[in-house]
C-alpha cells in the first residue's frame, strides 16, 4: 500500500495493518515483505534512529509498497518536513494536546514546501492560495498523512476540536502514556482505560478519520479485535518487532525448559535393570 492509498483508507474506514519497527537490519525489509502488512511504524521518538538510517528504512519499505510512517520526536514542523524528505508516507506527532500545533503540522505535511508567513496566513483563513499553487501543493502532498498521538486526559478534553482541524488524517492512541495520564499506569484491562480508549476511537471514526491504538502488550488480541469491531477503529498497529520477539522467545523458552528439564528429572528418577 502506498501513501496515497493509506491516506484514502484512513478516511474511508478500510482496515489497515502494521507494526512498529525497532530493528534497522537490512535483512528486515525482505522478511517483512511477506507478512501482509500495509504500513510500518518507524519510531524516532523513543528509539535511536538517525536521519540517514530513517531514510534508508523509508525508501526500502516504500519500494516494497509498504507505507512507512515516521513518529517524529517533537512537535516541530521542521522535523515533520525532514521525515517527509526522508521518504515517509506519513508523520505521527507524539503527545498532541494543542490545536495550533495540529494546524502547524497540517501546514508542514499537506502544504510542503510552502512555509513562513504565507502559509500561516493561509492556515488561519486570512489569505487564499492561487489556484495553480493550490493544485500543485495538492498533487505534491497527495500521499502524505498526518497522524496525531492522543495520549492524555487534556487531549481527550478537547478531542472534538483537535479532530476538527482540516487536514488531519488519523488518530493513534499511545496506551502507556494514556494509562498514566488517567492515573492507572499500565492497567490496560481497567474499565476506566477501556472506556477512554473506546471514546477516542469512536469519536475519531465519526469524524471520518483513521482511528487506532498501538497495542504493545501481551495477551491483547481479543481486546484489540473487540475495539476494532465495536468502535470502527481501522488503524491497526499491532505490537513491535522487539515485543513479538520477546513474547515468542519467552513462550518457547518456557516450553523448552519444562520439556527438557522435566524429561531430565523423570529420567533421573528411573530405575534401569541390566
Amino acid at each position: 500500500m502506498n501513501g496515497k492509498e493509506l491516506r484514502s483508507a484512513f478516511h474511508s474506514g478500510k482496515y489497515v495493518y502494521g507494526t512498529m519497527l525497532v530493528s534497522r537490519s537490512p535483512k528486515y525489509p525482505e522478511t517483512i515483505a511477506g507478512l501482509g502488512l500495509d504500513f510500518v511504524f518507524i519510531d524516532t521518538e523513543h528509539n535511536a534512529i538517525d536521519r540517514t538510517t530513517m531514510s534508508w528504512m523509508c525508501r526500502a519499505y516504500a519500494a516494497l509498497n509498504i507505507a512507512p510512517l515516521v513518529r517524529i520526536p517533537t512537535h516541530d514542523k521542521y522535523d515533520a518536513s525532514m521525515a517527509l524528505d526522508a521518504g515517509a508516507a506519513g508523520v505521527i506527532v507524539p503527545y498532541t494536546e494543542n490545536i495550533e500545533t495540529v494546524r502547524e503540522l497540517v501546514g508542514a505535511v499537506k502544504y510542503k514546501p510552502l512555509k513562513g508567513a504565507r502559509l500561516s496566513r493561509f492556515l488561519h483563513g486570512e489569505e487564499a492560495l492561487e489556484p495553480e499553487l493550490e493544485s500543485y501543493l495538492d498533487k505534491a502532498n497527495a500521499g502524505h498523512s498526518l497522524i496525531i498521538n492522543i495520549e492524555s486526559v487534556p487531549a481527550m478534553e478537547q478531542l472534538d476540536e483537535l479532530l476538527a482541524v482540516p487536514g488531519l488524517d488519523a488518530v493513534l492512541i499511545g496506551p502507556h502514556d494514556l494509562s498514566c495520564s488517567l492515573g492507572i499506569p499500565e492497567q490496560y484491562k481497567n474499565p476506566v482505560y477501556d472506556s477512554a480508549v473506546r471514546e477516542i476511537l469512536t469519536k475519531a471514526r465519526k469524524a471520518g478519520l483513521g482511528s487506532g491504538i498501538h497495542v504493545h502488550y501481551g495477551d491483547s488480541l481479543e481486546q484489540e479485535i473487540g475495539w476494532c469491531r465495536e468502535t470502527g477503529a481501522n488503524f491497526v498497529v499491532h505490537h513491535s518487532d522487539i515485543l513479538s520477539f520477546a513474547l515468542a522467545m519467552k513462550r518457547d523458552l518456557g516450553e523448552l525448559k519444562s520439556g527438557i528439564e522435566g524429561a531430565a528429572a523423570d529420567k533421573a528418577g528411573m530405575t534401569i535393570n541390566i
